[in-house]
């Protein structure tokens, strides 16, 4: 043969040559394999890579696989020394052809798991074996030559491949010496006592540490790789089947009473038992009788009590219903209400602010932006739900307001810069008084004319500017977060004493802002001010000037020269620095507790009216001329941005060294809330009992106690934005959340948790403001953080006060204050005991130690003791006659 080839052990025949030529290619040629294949081991990454995967991939009865030699070259070029393929790599870039055969080898016959194919004919070779010679060639050869292939695998050099680097790689190794740390403590000190006491959370600034919820991006992970699993089980089927009858039948069946005969009903009739059996029922079945024809004695009571009122919308419905919404496109986009406020004379009209939704960093950045969108408060009407029918303009956004409750066309509001703004709508009332509603029923006589317009609208609603606001220099420092009128029974002096009221008009205003300070101003002209323009129109008689934008002259005298009457700080107890008010009460300021109907309050309203002045012609009068008043109380509740409630008196104090006028210390301060308190509203019914909200919890308190809350609840899972009294039901109060959930409380029926909880919108609760249109319809007005008010009409059980119930609260009220004392007392005399514990204990370690007496001292005193016994006994004997004088007692 022209080929070159191991010597072969046969040469029997020409089919024998040509066996053992191919046997002899098998030859193992000193290195334990033929040389036209390479043993190697793959990684399972290199497996999985290629898709020859041992068991899976390749089999024993299917061990090849063709691998693409680009395939090979590009793992070597990507991976490099790390590729299996590396020690073979001019090998493979050799080989003639484009594709390699790879063969699995199971039983590790050449000492390897694989082993790849270095030629084209060893690889022509296993994919087509020679299997018609097999036969012969077995018969002829001898068995040790059939298995000569077949023998134990021996021991092999470890040649380094590559997967000890990937070993070093993902083991774990010290980048630093490691750090020791020795703990050690005083040996005086093991076993020494250690002495706990109690204290109060609230009493320190760092008793406790809020630890609110946040989202870690730690955690915040995407699943790559996920392990599920996936049963299979067969589908069930219900069925059934009914039998047809398809051979009907006329049948019938006739029943007949089985009678006793005439001998057996006489000696029934005459028996004995049945004589007794009568006699001892007849008295109970003859009142059953009478019963049954009184009443019926299986009608269920309870079930027919509450069958009149049990459907939705009924009496009996607790369920607040939605009356009425409000938005606005264009106004209200992107903003939030900060309050709202019902007209005290127009029947279904309501005012609302409007303020931009962003933080103080997004209103520095955006601040030219906000120059050119004004702020604006909304006039709505039941009759135009789409429309606003009034915009006032502010100079910044207002987040309190309030109406005159002497004349409502006077408005006063507060804004975020710390200014007081005033609006005179006089001019515009009947167009407000227009799109009134009639007993708080919708009116949609106009909606069609609104359909055709509804694009003009917008340019058709009035603005009103503002008639005059404060000095920016002299008003607050901080955003004003309440407003309030003071009364018209009284007013207050510079020394902040509470003066007559001649003129029986509200006149004064209260502000308060987080820049430690609560404010009064006066609406009226200063006396100087007055005189000056009196003398100037004595001298000139001008025409009246034309105002181009249609504002009112009303308080003309104000505009940037208004300033405060008096300022009062908040110094703190017992350290330095000022308390920050959010939220103020007045206990003499009734102009908020609308108790009673809209007619009646627009029928109050109207005779203050008809006798009050007007204010541009009202000037500050002089203290000397007013009479002081006694029976007005000065002091104010104010909740705090951190928490607290604070009670201090308004009425300045004269220093008498220097001169000046400052303001006292506030008497008491409570720390309860656990964030800043958002509400701080008297009861209309109880001038002494407070609402307070704040953080997670409310309080109610009673003005004089200053041991506490006389209620307070307990956490919720949300937040507590915003709280108002009921004004037809003592015992109900509203509580907004966070979460736009509304909590009706009703202190007659559970103090534990609410009566009932109701969503009205998705997001958080901004103001709450009840309203009386009527006996039979009550509504409450909710906005949100979106600018979406939502006025609610509440049921029948919410607004109609039980019997006696005010007098009912105001025993509960007592109780609770009884309580609280006795609680006080608990705790003052659990402390002195605590006190006179701990000294009794120190006394007996201070206490010199008694020596132990000896045990003959014991045996005396106790031998003592027993010979006192029968003198004793024998004096006793011997008063009782049983013992004569010249008888002798052995014991």
């Amino acid at each position: 043969m022209s080929t070159k080839r191991p010597k072969s052990t046969t040469t029997t025949s020409k089919g024998k040559d040509k066996k053992a030529d191919e046997s002899s290619a098998g030859s193992v040629a000193g290195s334990g394999h033929p040389n036209d294949i390479l043993p190697l081991t793959l990684t399972s990454a290199t497996q999985e890579l290629f898709g020859c995967r041992c068991d899976e991939d390749v089999t024993g009865d299917n061990p090849y696989k063709i691998l693409r030699k680009e395939d090979i070259v590009q793992d070597m070029r990507m991976r490099a020394a790390v590729s299996d393929f590396s020690p073979m790599k001019q090998l493979v870039l050799d080989y003639p052809e484009d594709e390699l055969l790879l063969v699995y080898d199971r039983d590790f016959i050449y000492g390897s798991s694989f082993y790849l194919v270095l030629t084209a004919d060893a690889k022509e070779r296993h994919l087509k074996p020679v299997v018609a010679l097999g036969v012969e060639v077995a018969l002829e050869r001898e068995p040790s030559e059939v298995f000569a292939t077949q023998k134990t695998s021996e021991p092999q050099p470890w040649i380094s491949l590559g997967s000890e680097q990937e070993i070093e790689e993902e083991s774990v190794t010290d980048s630093r010496p490691r750090l020791k740390y020795r703990i050690s403590r005083v040996r005086r000190e093991f076993g020494a006592p250690i002495f706990f006491s109690d204290r109060n959370a609230m009493e320190t600034k760092d008793g406790f540490i809020e630890c609110t919820p946040y989202q870690d991006k730690n955690f915040s992970l995407k699943q790559m790789e996920r392990h599920t699993g996936v049963q299979t089980i067969p589908n069930l089927k219900s069925s059934s089947t009914q039998t047809q009858w398809t051979y009907p039948r006329s049948m019938c069946t006739q029943y007949e009473p089985r009678e006793f005969s005439e001998e057996k009903k006489e000696n029934c009739l005459q028996s004995e038992k049945l004589k007794n059996f009568v006699n001892s029922v007849a008295s109970r079945f003859e009142m059953a009788i009478q019963q049954n024809e009184i009443m019926d004695v299986f009608f269920d009571d309870w079930k027919a009590l509450s069958e009149e009122d049990s459907g939705y919308g009924r009496k009996a419905d607790p369920h607040l219903k939605e009356y009425q919404s409000f938005t606005d496109l264009h106004f209200s986009k992107e903003k939030t209400i900060s309050n709202i406020n019902w007209h005290p004379t127009i029947n279904g009209v309501i005012a609302v602010a409007v303020t931009e939704r962003l933080s103080f960093e997004d209103r520095i950045n955006g601040s030219t932006k906000l120059l050119l969108n004004p702020s604006l408060i909304l006039f709505w009407s039941f009759s135009d739900p789409i429309n606003p029918q009034l915009l006032l303009e502010c100079p910044d956004d207002v987040f309190s307001f309030e109406f005159c409750p002497s004349d409502p066309n006077i408005i006063v509001g507060g804004c975020m810069n710390g200014q007081v703004v005033l609006w005179d709508i006089s001019t515009h009332v009947e167009q407000l008084q227009g799109t009134r509603t009639s007993g708080g029923k919708n009116i949609a006589a106009n909606t069609n004319a609104l359909q055709g317009f509804e694009d003009k609208r917008e340019n058709e609603t009035p603005v009103v500017r503002y008639c005059a606001v404060s000095g920016i220099e002299n008003g607050h420092k901080a955003p004003i977060t309440d407003i309030q009128w003071l009364p018209g029974t009284f007013e207050v002096s510079r020394m902040g004493v509470p003066m007559e009221n001649k003129n029986g008009i509200c006149v004064q205003i209260v502000t308060c802002a987080p820049d430690c300070c609560v404010m009064f101003w006066d609406i009226r002209a200063p006396r100087v001010l007055q005189t000056m323009a009196d003398q100037r129109k004595q001298k000139v008689e001008e025409k009246p000037l034309e105002n181009p934008h249609g504002v009112p002259n009303t308080f003309k005298h104000l505009d940037l020269t208004w300033k405060p009457l008096i300022r009062v700080s908040l110094p703190k107890i017992d350290t330095s620095g000022e308390y920050s008010p959010l939220k103020i009460s007045l206990r003499d300021n009734t102009c908020d507790n609308h108790t009673g109907s809209n007619a009646d309050r627009a029928h109050l309203n109207a005779e203050r009216s008809e006798v009050a002045p007007e204010y541009a012609l009202l000037r500050v009068p002089s203290a000397k001329q007013l009479k002081p008043l006694e029976d007005i109380c000065t002091r104010l509740y104010a909740g705090t941005e951190d928490g607290e409630l604070v009670y201090t008196d308004w009425k300045l104090e004269k220093d008498n060294d220097s001169g000046r006028l400052f303001s006292a210390k506030p008497s008491h301060r409570f720390i309860i809330h656990d964030g800043q308190v958002n509400t701080v509203r008297r009861s209309p019914f109880f001038k002494d009992i407070i609402l307070t909200v704040g953080g997670w919890t409310f309080a109610i308190w009673k003005e004089g106690v200053t041991n506490g809350p006389i209620i307070q609840s307990s956490c919720s899972q949300k937040k507590c934005t915003v709280g108002y009294w009921s004004q037809s039901r003592p015992a109900v109060l509203f509580i907004g959340k966070e979460d736009g959930n509304i909590d009706v409380w009703d202190l007659l029926e559970k103090t534990h948790e609410p009566s009932q909880t109701q969503n009205i919108t998705a997001t958080q609760i901004t103001c709450i403001k009840p309203w009386i249109v009527s006996s039979k319809q009550h509504l409450l007005a909710v906005s949100d953080h979106l600018g979406t008010l939502h006025i609610l009409e509440i049921p029948w059980t919410l607004r109609s006060p039980s019997s006696n119930e005010k007098l009912s609260m105001s025993k509960y009220f007592e109780k609770e204050v009884d309580r609280l004392v006795y609680f006080e007392k608990r705790r003052e005399m659990r402390a002195k005991e605590k006190k006179d514990y701990e000294a009794e204990e120190l006394r007996k370690k201070t206490e010199p130690i008694i020596p132990e007496k000896q045990v003959e001292q014991i045996l005396e005193e106790a031998m003592k003791e027993y010979e006192d016994y029968l003198s004793l006994e024998r004096v006793i004997l011997k008063e009782m006659g049983l013992l004569p004088d010249t008888d002798k007692v052995d014991i």
